[in-house]
């Protein structure tokens, strides 16, 4: 038997959400053995995850053409969905079971093709006689009004939804007795110091994030770019403090350093406009903890700065942006801007100039609720450590 906790349906480093997921879990649970079952072993060698956990490349069927045809039949003749599963985590199935599994994508279920991935990959779990952990999820509430998906959350032994919107969706599902928020693990990741080129100056700059994922999610076509170009005349022209561009997903298919580069053009020759490089989660974390203000749109660029006391804005779309927002401040509005409901280019200046204006009021805030939130994202190990010993004992 593989007797480590295993961790499964992480997309890899590249996404430096998915690296803060997996670098604040391990260090919750630094005692107990742990594999990572990874869909880009290189990326997870490359950033910060090396040191702390095994790490292990999972199988990908489409890459193996003979295979991909077998098991395409034999799903097809035996109505057998969970063959492909087992073909992917055969490592840590039969008899390399593992006494209990992380599901560490916390936004599998917001997205349709994921969704079927992670129900599938639940259910062979299961099967195979493991329990099984949703970890730090969102869900969007409409989607379990779906049998199939609420029958799904009950097998899980532990879900830990990250914010009280899913958390209520879920009771109101039925799904109780397995289910203990948690604020996101990520609340808990370590700040790494890294090099700062000559023009940011921590205090008096504003972080910037803009990612492919919300451009694709606008109404309006060009929307989204034209709100942030104007944000950063704005700050140029009204303020003397400078703009900071800040990646925090490089993937080849949503990579934020191209819509970054897109926005940055027309700014090369401005010495008051920086565009950073891609680096670990913990440097990230870093640079936007040395922010006066941030504005992102990635889920775990907001978490760096909410968890450094950074007043944010959140241009998000989805029920993790809104339900981490309410649970922060008491409400969404004001802290997070919808993309799809952009349609005037100076929207985003509007929301900017509001934060701003209660900028102490904002920092205060999370100075006086961060130390107790964060040292709850961490409780969470232990919820993880009883499971474990429940499973090997």
């Amino acid at each position: 038997m593989n007797n480590r906790i295993v961790m499964y349906l992480h997309g890899g480093s590249g996404n430096h959400g998915c690296e803060a997921i997996i670098n604040s879990t391990c260090h919750m649970i630094e005692d107990i053995p742990k594999l990572l079952v990874t869909n880009s072993e290189e990326e997870d060698r490359f950033y910060s995850l090396k040191y702390l956990c095994d790490i292990l490349q999972e199988r990908k069927i489409a890459e193996h053409f003979f295979a991909h045809v077998w098991y395409y039949v034999w799903r097809a003749v035996f109505h057998d969905p969970e063959s492909f599963m087992r073909y992917r985590f055969r490592a840590v199935l039969g008899k390399n079971k593992a006494p209990m599994y992380i599901s560490t994508g916390g936004d599998m279920y917001c997205y349709e093709l994921s969704k079927k991935e992670a129900i599938v990959a639940n259910s062979t779990f299961c099967r195979a006689g493991a329990k099984t952990v949703l970890w730090g999820c969102s869900i969007e509430p409409e989607l379990l009004e779906d049998p199939e998906v609420v029958e799904d959350m009950k097998r899980y032994a532990l879900i830990t939804p990250r914010e009280s919107i899913t958390e209520a969706a879920l009771k109101k599902a039925g799904v109780t007795e397995n289910v203990k928020m948690f604020p996101d693990p990520a609340f808990a990741l370590e700040p790494e110091r890294t090099k700062l080129p000559g023009g940011f100056i921590k205090g008096k700059t504003i972080g910037i994030n803009v990612s492919p994922m919300i451009v694709r999610h606008e109404k309006v076509a060009g929307i989204t770019l034209a709100n942030y170009r104007k944000l950063i005349d704005h700050i140029l022209q009204t303020t003397d403090n400078s703009v900071a561009l800040i990646p925090h997903v490089k993937w080849n298919y949503n990579d934020d350093r191209l819509t970054l580069k897109e926005l940055y053009r027309g700014y090369e020759g401005n010495a008051r406009v920086l565009i950073f490089p891609d680096m670990t989660c913990q440097e990230i974390k870093y640079i936007i903890s040395g922010c006066r203000a941030f504005i992102g749109a990635r889920t775990h660029a907001t978490i760096a700065a909410y968890s450094s006391c950074v007043p944010t804005l959140v241009v998000g779309y989805s029920v993790k942006a809104r339900g981490i927002a309410r649970d922060l401040f008491g409400s969404e509005e004001h802290y997070v801007l919808p993309v799809q409901t952009l349609e005037d280019p100076e929207e985003l200046i509007q929301a900017y100039d509001w934060m701003m204006e209660r900028e102490r009021e904002i920092r205060q805030r999370l100075r006086t609720y961060m130390p107790q939130y964060c040292a709850r994202a961490k409780a969470a190990g232990d919820e993880l450590r009883k499971l474990w010993e429940s499973c090997v004992k």
